[in-house]
């Protein structure tokens, strides 16, 4: 123990230390679970319980910094907070631990990625032990244990054996599937009876059932990483979230999983959660129901056979498609091109090539080597070619061409699309650049005319009339667009010309990576080349050693290469002989050598903090019920709360929710969503201090002088506000802050910043203001001197009491709020009325701040509780509770301005503190709104009347 009794770094380290031993020591935070640990205690087995879950880490060399634990802090704190009042909470942390980055620094330093994995993971570990992070460890989890993994291969082959059955709603054994096919109750694609297919044709059409399956098909090849990116890892711009390489279509055969057959409950069952509104939309948007029609069209010559299916949501204007548009790489192209330009050709459809297939081929390789927005960045330029075919519009039997455009998507719909160019700007552009016709067919009201030739642009309205728009079958003149759209359907449908139905934008979510660092599928192939699912006594299937961990990768604008795969380098591990139990004996087989993305592991792992030691299965169903079951408010279960990044919202979240959906569908969760309540946590921020080249300098090495901010040798350098990070030059480790302040110094400020989901700067000189607050509150209990407690007996007087109790009323709806800054604002109001009181303080006042401050701070409250004569942890003790006679009190109205316009106005007690006032002003979603996560340069405070805040 430190010789001196003053709260200092010193003293704070000591004491740190030893709680933390304490509770490893003593199993403090380890969550008794309902089956055998609850069994013989009545009184925990009634509690009330929560389960508390973070958005876990993927663990880097370079540690923690200080942006990182914002989140962790603050659901320890309310898990904290929720074992003090009463409940049965389950809170731990585990390792999203397989994907690129190890692989990346395997390759730089011919480190064997587990290796630096584990190494990191022993990194944070001591990092989130030393922030004094109340986990149960025994829980905690990293995705590339194999113990782990097994399970996520388990869970891969429930989801292979499995299909989505449209008439009951949900996912069902590929058996039953099976058993329809041979009992005939259930047609096969083609009509054929199951018993005449081959065993390659059965494996076939059960592929286009199954929920994970391969296939040959469009997709995102990033040759600067090796590998292929599901949409989800490609931004905006066409490039790869990680790297910002090109990214091209190509046509490879991959393992996909069928998100879309969930796409109707994934955005359905977004009302059943309590989630920010921003994230439902997001997810609603990325899922992109839209209701329309799909419209079959004749191709090539009549009689020939050939069928075009577009989807489209205006079916009302059908009448003035005058051209169809596929996708370069729609399936069908080959099949309807000519071995010659048709007599008529115009030059400037044909590219300037003899052929219809020389010029669809060229077109092709031009349109692989741009990005999807690339290919849609210019409404006005379009580009594509003469397919040298013609198709017939049902309704009227015009025959119009078929061309091949890049603006057309296979991403979307069905990679077709029938052009009405006098009503979509698109189809306007690639009209007039290739000279084809255009048909008003609704009916312009802003005194335009009819005629398309003398228009700059397209006309589209859906509360006009329809024109020109009658055929020998059907006419929908004058009929309004829901009126016509309903008519067309409807007589579409009647000839089995088309139907009405709903498109997503929803694409299924393409799972294989052409990695080393990930889980191995668990699938081996035939001599036939039929896929088998391995049986779960040979999982799991570990990841085997290679000599060289990098996947090929090649020169980033080369659209036309391969990938080749770390795992195919190793043939004695590829191929095998195996028993897979299915009557056959041991035969030969080949291995998969691609691995699941670094979203499998993380798609599951909150099942997994359930039970994880049990080797027989995912998670025993008692236990499952117990945590994330069904109850009252929350229909479709799922954990308490989940704190986490909006980053994840179509990635991880989407995903997630699929995978638990399947698991919910076989009967292996009883609840169907995965997460209740989701938080998203804002972002620290820390200034970033620029040279005159643009380049960042080092934060640590920069001085702030009266006239500018300067870098080491004078240089003058910029300042501005952005991420935290290495490459920004501006990381600061949290042990650093530890080492000066302590740890509990650190989460104080931390959650005192400001709300939990808003942007903050980080500025270390703020952190001194926590420090006094805990060195007020020592002194408040102990002597500096002495260390002995100089609490009295004493009843607290009114005022003190008032105090007291008002502190307690309002702590405690902050917490359950997860207003941790106003929380701090209200203990600091309480520690400086005992401070200004003077004199010993009585120790229901003393018990009850250290009480109060134990969630935030549990360190110095664990120390103070002993001294103060207490057995066992202050986690335990029982929570504060008012007294409702002590808080009832006068308001005054608070005028909050933001650059001097009023944006809120707040009901508070007369006497509030300013440090209080102000963090209520600054947590009001009219101020938030206002200030738009913008930072903050000053805080006027005229307790209690009025805050002014000048943004920076």
């Amino acid at each position: 123990m430190s010789e001196t009794q003053k709260y200092d770094a010193a003293l704070a380290a000591d004491i740190e230390a030893r709680w933390q031993d304490y509770w490893e020591q003593h199993g403090t935070y380890r969550t008794p679970n309902p089956s055998g640990d609850l069994a013989d205690d009545p009184a925990q087995a009634a509690k009330p319980k929560k389960f508390i879950m973070d958005m876990f880490p993927y663990p880097s060399g370079a540690g923690l910094h200080v942006g990182h634990p914002l989140g962790y802090i603050a659901t320890d704190v309310y898990a904290r907070f929720l074992r003090m009042s009463g409940h049965n909470v389950l809170h731990t942390l585990g390792y999203d631990a397989f994907g690129l980055p190890a692989e990346q620094y395997a390759v730089q330093t011919g480190t064997h990625p587990r290796v630096s994995t584990e190494a990191n993971i022993e990194k944070y570990e001591g990092q989130l032990r030393r922030l004094g992070l109340g986990y149960d460890k025994r829980r905690s989890i990293a995705t590339i244990d194999p113990d782990y993994y097994r399970w996520t291969q388990w869970i891969f082959v429930q989801i292979f054996n499995s299909w989505y059955d449209k008439d009951a709603g949900r996912a069902r054994p590929i058996a039953e599937l099976v058993a329809e096919f041979e009992a005939g109750t259930r047609a096969t694609p083609d009509g054929e009876p199951w018993s005449e297919l081959t065993p390659a044709q059965r494996a076939e059409v059960l592929g286009g059932y199954r929920l994970a399956y391969a296939s040959d098909a469009p997709v995102n090849w990033c040759p600067g990483l090796g590998t292929v990116l599901a949409n989800e890892e490609v931004t905006a711009d066409g490039r790869s979230e990680r790297g910002n390489f090109p990214v091209f279509k190509a046509k490879l055969r991959q393992w996909n999983m069928r998100i879309t057959a969930y796409a109707d409950r994934l955005a359905d069952d977004l009302d059943t959660v309590d989630w920010p509104e921003a994230i439902k939309l997001q997810q609603r948007n990325w899922i992109g129901r839209s209701e329309g029609a799909r419209v079959d069209f004749a191709v090539g010559e009549p009689g020939d056979g050939g069928t075009v299916t577009v989807f489209t949501t205006r079916q009302d204007t059908l009448f003035g498609a005058t051209y169809m548009v596929l996708a370069p790489e729609h399936h069908l192209i080959e099949a309807i091109v000519p071995a010659a330009w048709p007599e008529g050709t115009r030059e400037a459809w044909t590219g300037g090539h003899a052929t219809p297939g020389a010029a669809v081929a060229a077109y092709r390789k031009q349109a692989a080597a741009k990005s999807d927005v690339e290919r849609q960045a210019d409404a006005k330029v379009k580009t594509g070619v003469f397919t040298g075919a013609y198709a017939t519009n049902p309704v009227n039997g015009e025959r119009i061409p078929v061309f091949i455009a890049d603006y057309v998507l296979m991403g979307y719909g069905t990679g077709a699309i029938m052009a009405v160019p006098a009503h979509d700007s698109r189809d306007f552009a690639f009209a007039r650049a290739f000279e084809l016709p255009m048909r008003c067919v609704v009916e312009p009201t802003d005194g335009r005319g009819t005629d398309p030739a003398e228009w700059d642009d397209a006309f589209n309205a859906k509360d006009a009339r329809l024109v020109n728009s009658a055929g020998p079958e059907v006419s929908l003149d004058g009929l309004g667009v829901e009126e016509a759209k309903a008519a067309v359907t409807a007589w579409l449908a009647d000839r089995g010309l088309g139907e009405g139905t709903v498109n997503y934008r929803l694409r299924d979510w393409l799972f294989s990576r052409q990695r080393y660092w990930g889980e191995p599928f668990p699938i081996v192939y035939d001599e036939d080349g039929i896929a088998h699912a391995l049986p779960e006594s040979q999982l799991p299937l570990e990841l085997p050693e290679v000599e060289d961990y990098a996947p090929r990768t090649f020169d980033p604008q080369d659209a036309d290469t391969q990938p080749e795969t770390p795992l195919s380098r190793n043939q004695d591990w590829v191929n095998v002989t195996l028993d897979l139990g299915d009557g056959r004996g041991p035969r030969p087989y080949r291995r998969e050598t691609n691995t699941m993305p670094n979203w499998a592991g993380s798609c599951w792992y909150h099942l997994r903090y359930l039970d994880p030691h049990n080797a027989e299965r995912l998670v025993d169903p008692e236990l499952e019920r117990y945590w994330m079951g069904p109850r009252e408010g929350v229909p479709t279960g799922g954990v308490d709360l989940y704190v986490g990044g909006a980053e994840h919202a179509v990635l991880h979240l989407l995903y997630s929710r699929f995978w638990h959906k399947v698991l919910f569908d076989l009967g292996h969760v009883s609840s169907a969503e995965p997460y209740h309540k989701l938080f998203n946590q804002g972002m620290i921020q820390a200034y970033v201090y620029r040279d005159a080249r643009g380049f960042p300098v080092p934060a640590a090495e920069v001085e702030e002088r009266e006239g500018g901010t300067y870098w080491w040798g004078g240089e003058r350098v910029t300042r501005e506000l952005g991420k935290i990070g290495k490459s920004l030059k501006n990381a600061i480790s949290p042990d650093d802050i530890a080492a000066q302040y302590g740890a509990d110094t650190l989460r104080l400020y931390e959650m005192a910043m400001g709300p939990l989901d808003v942007s903050r700067p980080w500025e270390t000189r703020a952190v001194v203001g926590q420090y006094r607050l805990l060195q007020r509150l020592w002194r408040n209990v102990l002597d500096e001197t002495t260390g002995a407690v100089t609490v009295t007996e004493d009843t607290p007087d009114e005022e003190t009491l008032r105090a007291l109790h008002r502190a307690v009323d309002g702590v405690t709806r902050d917490l359950h709020a997860l207003r941790f800054n106003t929380a701090i604002a209200k203990i600091t109001e309480l520690n400086n009325h005992v401070t200004k009181r003077g004199g010993p303080v009585p120790r229901q006042v003393a018990e009850t701040l250290v009480l109060l401050t134990a969630p935030l701070a549990p360190h110095i409250a664990e120390e103070l509780w002993h001294r103060l004569g207490h057995d066992g942890s202050v986690a335990h003790a029982d929570f504060p509770v008012a007294d409702p006679a002590y808080v009832v009190e006068e308001t005054v109205t608070c005028v909050v301005q933001v650059k001097g316009k009023v944006k809120a106005r707040l009901e508070v007690p007369p006497q509030i503190a300013d440090a209080e006032l102000e963090a209520l002003a600054l947590a009001d979603p009219g101020v938030v709104a206002a200030l738009g996560g913008g930072a903050v340069r000053k805080v006027i405070v005229r307790a209690p009347k009025l805050v002014n805040i000048v943004p920076a």
